[in-house]
């Protein structure tokens, strides 16, 4: 990828959107999708961070998912818990940084310690972040956010759009550049609303297991054709 031609996005979101579909279109369990998904996500993300991208967001799991199967849900959360203990030695390797956005409620005490353990361990990190939206809602993180700003003792009249930002969950993650959500749907549900008030979007068809390397420079050059007007 010339990356000297194209404007590269601060900040990406995807929805990884389409892991059970394509599991199902394989004929394999669920759980199969969510693997295949898990390692589709590797290689976009190494992709974006190459092309220069600092931030790539994830959408993992949502605070709607645990009506789910029970089944599945605990898979999710092992496969969580693999990205904060087997996976971080790579992430240290490579200078990510993680930040995770979302509610410690409902999580084990082990994967909590995990999340805790990831972000201290690559907070020093630069260039290069990682936010995992995981057990979360866009609407719960502004409700914290008003709810954490009156508890630093802000009058409600004096809560102001900036100060619900610096108490958003990770609050040194920008705004989302351009949302990417995978599978063919055309909705948000609940990603990182207040972030994405100014943001592009691209929905492409795949279902996220079928992500590679070319999407990423195809999400890219897409970005580097459209005009952001920020209201103007």
């Amino acid at each position: 990828m010339d990356t000297e031609t194209l404007n590269i996005p601060v900040h990406v979101g995807f929805i990884l959107d389409g892991n059970r579909r394509w599991a199902r279109s394989h004929s394999l369990p669920d759980m199969d999708g969510h693997l295949s998904g898990y390692n589709a996500l590797k290689e976009v993300m190494s992709s974006c961070f190459d092309a220069g991208v600092e931030y790539v967001s994830i959408y993992t799991f949502s605070t709607e998912n645990w009506q789910r199967d029970g089944k599945e849900v605990s898979g999710l959360m092992k496969l969580a818990l693999r990205v904060v203990t087997t996976d971080l030695k790579d992430l240290i390797k490579d200078r990510i940084r993680v930040r995770f956005l979302g509610r410690a409620e409902g999580l084990s005490g082990k994967l909590i310690k995990g999340i805790e353990t990831a972000e201290e361990k690559t907070k020093h990190f630069t260039g290069k972040t990682l936010a995992i939206c995981f057990n979360y809602g866009g609407q719960q993180e502004i409700v914290d956010a008003v709810q954490a700003s009156i508890a630093d003792g802000v009058a409600p009249e004096a809560i102001t759009a900036d100060v619900i930002t610096t108490h958003l969950y990770a609050p040194d993650v920008p705004p989302v550049d351009m949302v990417v959500r995978t599978s063919g749907e055309q909705r948000l549900s609940n990603f990182m609303l207040w972030r994405v008030v100014y943001s592009e979007f691209m929905f492409i068809e795949k279902f996220w297991p079928d992500m590679t390397k070319q999407d990423v420079t195809d999400i890219i050059k897409e970005y580097t054709r459209r005009t952001r007007r920020f209201g103007a």
